[in-house]
């Protein structure tokens, strides 16, 4: 569970009551396939011929250019997900990443859904007793590649669900 019970106006577009732009909610969907797409290999090493996690990052982009609709972004997240379902460790969590990207030309709020999947897939991936440092690493990764004009908004969102999403945000 990676989205708050409350929704945060900060997360949700003006046109449905929030105070996100729409700009600023194509940069998080761009952020978040980002993310996703870091971590993407430690699931088609294992899955060479799915390609559902990548239609899911390709479709969150998409939707950020107006080329296909929100709905076909988030059915694409969802397909992602689903090639996650029976695996496990790494390619299970860069599955997930994709999915979430997916899904925040939905609802915003997923933006941090990819981020903390993809910082657990770093994790997961690392040699043992390494986990924590590659998760550290990740999630400083992210964070620089992180625009401007949601630079601060997502840190403080990371701040306020770092619970929610297992902690990974504390790097």
């Amino acid at each position: 569970m990676i989205l708050s019970k409350t929704r945060d106006p900060r997360l949700v577009t003006i046109r449905r009551g929030g105070t996100l732009t729409n700009a600023d909610h194509h940069l998080l969907a761009l952020w978040a396939a980002t993310c996703a797409e870091h971590v993407l290999p430690l699931f088609e090493s294992e899955r060479p011929h799915d390609r559902r996690p990548r239609e899911a990052i390709a479709r969150a982009r998409a939707w950020t250019r107006g080329e296909v609709r929100m709905m076909e972004a988030r059915a694409a997240g969802g397909h992602a997900m689903g090639a996650a379902r029976d695996l496990s460790g790494a390619a299970r969590h860069a599955a997930y990443a994709a999915g979430q990207a997916g899904a925040v030309a939905h609802v915003a709020a997923h933006d941090l859904g990819a981020a903390a999947y993809a910082i657990k897939a770093a994790r997961a991936a690392a040699a043992r007793g390494e986990e924590e440092a590659a998760g550290r690493l990740e999630c400083q990764w992210q964070r620089d590649q992180l625009p401007d004009e949601v630079c601060a908004l997502v840190l403080d969102d990371q701040r306020l669900r770092n619970e929610l999403c297992w902690s990974v945000f504390d790097c």
